[in-house]
């Protein structure tokens, strides 16, 4: 099963020597808090805080685990269509997870929303060291740069920006219309507080879900209508 492989892909060790690199770093960047979901457009400026990478790299990077997890499901994904994916990220942080979702294949496209530009930089440095070169990043505020450069169609998303109910639903709904029935929605921080929970129980609701995997701290969004319609949860 994918959820339990307890295989060491090849791009684990390579990925978690970055991750190490950076919860050593004492490079210091800024990083504009869109988390309250400001919009520049209506004149509300974001926050602009001073932090280290170290402390940005412990607080902020998803766990290996998730990180591999993702890892699986791009390359399940990749090998049962037999052609490229596209694979949309929002919330690029410091490029690790985006790293374990453009590792299983250089053909795929991975497309990666981040806010901050320092931030962004310090990721591209992570892609660069691990020579990967299907990651576009889109900088901005994501309120205001996913309805200009969303892809037409997505396989796979990995949604872990601003973890409000508003916000949430609001990008699920604008990447929708780009799901297929192949394709696999990934939710960060399910149960991180009220707002998320809600948020989760309306996205299972939706007519055009079929099924989802409550993993506890993941949440995996289906759309295929051949899976029975249920609500999985799976301890990872």
């Amino acid at each position: 099963m994918i959820i339990y492989d307890e295989n060491a892909y090849y791009a684990y060790a390579h990925i978690e020597q970055q991750r190490k690199r950076l919860l050593r770093s004492k490079e210091t960047l800024q990083q504009h808090d869109y988390g309250t979901g400001a919009r520049a457009s209506e004149g509300q400026q974001p926050k602009v805080i001073t932090r280290s990478v170290s402390d940005v790299a412990r607080t902020h990077l998803e766990s290996p685990k998730a990180g591999q997890l993702l890892f699986r499901l791009a390359n399940y994904l990749t090998a049962a269509q037999d052609k490229p994916l596209t694979i949309v990220e929002l919330g690029t942080s410091l490029g690790i997870t985006t790293a374990y979702l453009a590792a299983p294949d250089s053909r795929n496209a991975v497309q990666t929303y981040e806010g901050a530009e320092e931030v962004a930089d310090v990721a591209m440095e992570v892609w660069r060291t691990l020579k990967l070169t299907n990651i576009e990043p889109v900088i901005g505020n994501i309120d205001d740069t996913l309805g200009d450069h969303c892809p037409k169609v997505v396989d796979m998303a990995y949604i872990d920006a601003n973890h409000t109910r508003e916000a949430t639903l609001r990008y699920f709904r604008q990447l929708l219309p780009a799901a297929r029935e192949h394709s696999i929605f990934v939710l960060d921080d399910i149960h991180h507080s009220q707002e998320m929970e809600q948020a989760w129980h309306e996205i299972q609701a939706m007519k055009q879900v079929t099924s989802t995997i409550d993993c506890y701290h993941l949440g995996l969004v289906f759309f295929n209508r051949h899976y029975l319609r249920k609500n999985y949860r799976i301890r990872i």
